[in-house]
């Protein structure tokens, strides 16, 4: 955020997706009732340093870090925060005064704070834990808003394929040797990654979508969405057509295995030197990108996702609901969760990090090698969307 659009905000006040704290010396008490609410409402822009009447009072400068530690690891312990949530932030120097910003995204989970649940509306923020229709509604909403948490209540365990249960423990063996999944049964892993739910409309427990795209059978995704897909599409000699393709429609673990084999198999992998190891910049680069490609989109708009390798660029193109338009600038953006129960499963597994560092790891690796005009061709909405 510049401090021209933080001057707009405050010239429009409060509202139900703007909220100010004062957070001088510290974080305000009821400031995860904000965020809880924001996220369970449809996002919001959270400012710390500004009274409620929209004076800039700023927070102390000696104070700016404990404050931002103290919003990360309490958005990230299920006590405070259930379930955790990413946040990032961002200092602003306005007049003078720091001002703390914190972008906080519509979620598809419903959120709890401190053990309640608070929705938002113009007068800010209520509890709601004890208010079942509210409840029920808000549950509802999310459920019709991302796709992947629509439930299969006849989906069964058989559904699913046995072996990935086996490698997508290993996988998360290698992140963390004491991850829990490696001693609960096929069942616990998938309830507790948020792979099971319950329908408030219907009444009835089910798998979701994000379960069946994550670990079941090609066949039973077929089933769900016929449409489901991803093309892998080679174009430098004949463009008109391709030089080569893989039709990929298979869950979206080993997707990306055969995303990744496309990629080593035409695309060069340039000498790189990380202190005294060498490290593959191709691999680095595109496990980022095709993470997004899978992650971020919205399965149940029959669009098939495609990578293509051209002869001077690499395209990558997805459906989603896109929550800003533009390019992408690496230095100074909010990551937007489009699909975080999958993105949750695949960070278990190490197939990605934190929510948002996608875009700034492949600047990490990319700005050293390429200009800056072309790094931000590379980062358009037409590669991230």
């Amino acid at each position: 955020m510049t401090p021209e659009k933080l001057n707009e905000i405050l010239q429009k006040g409060e509202g139900i997706e703007v909220e100010f704290k004062t957070s001088q010396f510290e974080l305000n008490k009821n400031a995860f009732e904000t965020i809880c609410a924001f996220l369970n409402r449809r996002g919001g822009h959270l400012l710390l340093g500004i009274k409620n009447d929209g004076t800039v009072e700023g927070v102390l400068e000696d104070c700016v870090q404990d404050i931002v530690n103290n919003i990360i690891t309490n958005a990230n312990n299920p006590q405070k925060l259930s379930p955790p949530f990413y946040l990032s932030t961002q200092f602003i120097d306005y007049e003078g005064k720091k001002v703390i910003y914190v972008y906080v995204p519509e979620s598809s989970q419903v959120h709890s704070t401190n053990g309640k649940i608070f929705d938002r509306n113009e007068d800010g923020d209520f509890d709601i834990s004890r208010q079942t229709e509210q409840v029920t509604q808000l549950y509802l909403r999310k459920q019709a808003t991302y796709s992947e948490n629509r439930i299969y209540p006849y989906l069964r365990l058989s559904d699913f394929k046995s072996e990935l249960f086996s490698r997508v423990r290993t996988l998360a063996k290698n992140e963390r040797a004491d991850h829990p999944w490696l001693d609960w049964t096929d069942e616990e892993l998938l309830r507790s990654a948020g792979l099971f739910k319950h329908d408030h409309q219907t009444g009835k427990d089910g798998y979701t979508l994000a379960a069946v795209l994550l670990l079941g059978k090609d066949e039973v995704i077929q089933s769900v969405l016929p449409h489901h897909k991803t093309d892998a599409i080679l174009r430098v000699e004949n463009v008109d057509r391709y030089d080569d393709r893989d039709d990929i429609r298979t869950n979206l673990i080993e997707s990306y295995d055969r995303l990744m084999a496309f990629v080593r198999k035409h695309l060069p992998d340039k000498f790189y030197q990380e202190g005294e190891q060498r490290i593959s910049l191709r691999d680095r680069i595109f496990r980022e990108v095709i993470g997004n490609l899978l992650i971020h989109r919205e399965f149940a708009n029959a669009f098939p996702a495609k990578f293509i390798i051209e002869k001077a660029s690499v395209v990558a193109e997805n459906w989603n609901r896109p929550h800003d338009g533009g390019i992408i600038d690496p230095a100074n953006f909010s990551p937007y969760p489009k699909n975080p129960v999958i993105a949750k499963f695949f960070k278990e597994i190490g197939r990605v990090d934190e929510l948002g560092s996608g875009v700034s790891n492949t600047a990490a690796f990319i700005l050293p090698e390429l200009n800056r005009n072309l790094l931000r061709r590379i980062f358009s909405e037409r590669l991230f969307l």
